[in-house]
């Protein structure tokens, strides 16, 4: 080997020094190459543990959550296998479009020295328009279930035959009621093709999925669906239901976040609340399953730039979006279930960055928030909303818009006392309403007070129930048992056959043997 040659040499290793702990996961150089483009230094837990048995072809069931890097753990082995050819290689499932174009503008970043071709497909584009970026041959295809299914329903896909599918955010696609859509779509993939499913949560609707389309795959789970980012801080407030609006823009303007989502129930409160905010002089947007394609992308781009700071989002429309430098999370009501709740923290504190969770209840929901800090081993921290300061007051309402009812209201009385009075009086109905909201931290230690209390009674009450409700309940859960083994006998019966998955499976492993060599 000459100088020349020698000094070249060097110059790669200097500029792929960084990535080192990738290239021993066995991936080639130009995927390595793309990796430190991308500013990657070291695998994550989930990339680490995930790509080398997607690199020797086997099936993955992987549960990690948001955040947590999995796109590039499926993405760069994916890279690594592609062969160039005039057909789609690879299919990535997510359920929803803006997870989806996230998906593939991370693929064609890692792909850059591969020069690969995504296309992106989902519902509210012009199918048109998808068939045009579809002719151009791409190697991998990204799509939400319903478009996918209505172009392979109608035989737009020609000569689909992807070696390698994924699922992402399996568990949502479960909520948003994709699961028979995927059941179908499989029912064009070729049997050997390789199949990864990625998960934060695995219910047992994904696990019998996971039986049917998947061959011996390999497990994966990196985090507990239970368990919290201990960079995130987590605090609460017990309010009243009438002062959430009040107590988050004290909130707000306390913790004074560079970048902060506020999580909503319903598509109606996310407008609301969006609403409310803007007319409050705050830089909002809001997100959700009811705005159309457009406005959807506008009100992320809007967030990653420098027009909004504040996403008000539905749990649905905000997931797998990675959004860097999120601050603080905002509960406006305790979410639904704990996975929920991990989701939605997991927002913030990424990447080895510290993060604020802020949940906002009320004396009644108090118990449901205990459940989630029970089962997360969470450390919860009690706050007292702030007063408003005479600097914030002022503020607001020099800057607050004069509605026609308070002309009306000042032009009946302005002869009945002088301005002076008037100010000083309507400055006290103000102050009894704005300064001081929520419990103070004795209250709501007191609402926990009883909230023990009860439950221990209720534990004492439900202790009582005898032998004959532990027979009941045993031969509940037997009828249960025998239930779902005859469920999974029929999914072999409906599904394919078991000696035509074992065929399946010695050519899905002798394909598997020829796949990634090169």
């Amino acid at each position: 080997m000459n100088e020349k040659d020698i000094k070249a040499q060097n110059n790669t290793q200097d500029k792929l020094g960084a990535v080192d702990s990738f290239r021993v996961l066995g991936l080639k150089e130009k995927v390595l190459k793309g990796i430190k483009e991308a500013g990657f230094t070291t695998p994550s837990p989930i990339q680490e543990k995930a790509i080398p048995p997607i690199l020797e072809r086997r099936d993955v069931i992987a549960q990690a959550q948001t955040g947590t890097g999995k796109t590039a753990a499926f993405a760069l082995p994916i890279l690594h296998g592609l062969k160039n050819d005039t057909s789609i290689e690879a299919l990535v499932i997510t359920p929803t479009r803006e997870l989806a174009m996230q998906i593939s503008d991370e693929v064609f970043k890692l792909g850059k020295f591969l020069k690969t071709k995504t296309v992106c497909v989902y519902g509210g584009q012009s199918v048109k328009k998808q068939l045009e970026l579809i002719e151009k041959k791409p190697q991998v295809l990204i799509a939400t279930p319903g478009r996918l299914l209505d172009h392979l329903k109608n035989e737009r896909l020609k000569n689909f035959a992807p070696s390698v599918v994924v699922l992402d955010e399996s568990d949502e696609m479960l909520d948003m009621g994709f699961i028979d859509d995927i059941e179908e779509i499989f029912q064009y993939i070729p049997n050997n093709a390789q199949t990864l499913l990625f998960s934060a949560t695995m219910p047992a609707r994904i696990k019998q999925l996971a039986d049917k389309i998947l061959y011996d795959p390999v497990h994966i789970k990196i985090q507990s669906s239970s368990t919290t980012n201990a960079d995130i801080a987590q605090r609460y407030y017990i309010i009243n239901e009438n002062e959430r609006n009040e107590a988050l823009t004290r909130l707000i303007d306390t913790e004074s976040p560079s970048k902060s989502i506020i999580f909503i129930r319903t598509k109606k409160e996310a407008d609301e609340v969006n609403s409310y905010l803007q007319n409050k002089g705050y830089k909002s947007t809001a997100l959700h399953g009811d705005m159309d394609q457009r406005m959807r992308r506008d009100s992320v781009q809007a967030f990653k730039g420098r027009d909004a700071d504040i996403l008000v989002a539905t749990d649905v429309a905000a997931r797998g979006l990675d959004i860097r430098n999120v601050s603080h999370v905002f509960n406006y009501h305790i979410p639904l279930n704990i996975e929920s709740y991990v989701h939605r923290i997991g927002r913030t504190g990424r990447a080895g960055s510290k993060g604020v969770a802020i949940t906002l209840a009320t004396p009644l929901e108090y118990k449901d928030l205990k459940k989630i800090q029970n089962e997360t081993n969470a450390q919860f921290e009690l706050y007292e909303v702030p007063s408003v300061s005479s600097d914030v007051m002022i503020n607001t309402l020099l800057n607050t818009k004069v509605s026609d009812e308070a002309i009306n209201l000042y032009e009946s009385i302005k002869d009945k006392t002088d301005s002076a009075q008037l100010i000083l009086r309507l400055l006290s109905v103000y102050l009894q309403e704005h300064v001081k909201i929520g419990l103070t931290k004795q209250e709501a230690l007191e609402v926990q007070r009883q909230e023990t209390l009860e439950s221990k009674k209720g534990a004492k009450t439900k202790g009582t129930k005898g032998a004959k409700g532990k027979i009941a309940s045993r031969d509940k859960s037997q009828k249960m048992s025998t239930n779902r083994h005859a469920n999974k006998s029929n999914l072999s019966k409906n599904g394919r056959p078991s000696n035509a998955q074992e065929r399946a499976k010695k050519q899905k492993m002798q394909s598997q043997q020829k796949y990634y060599k090169g």
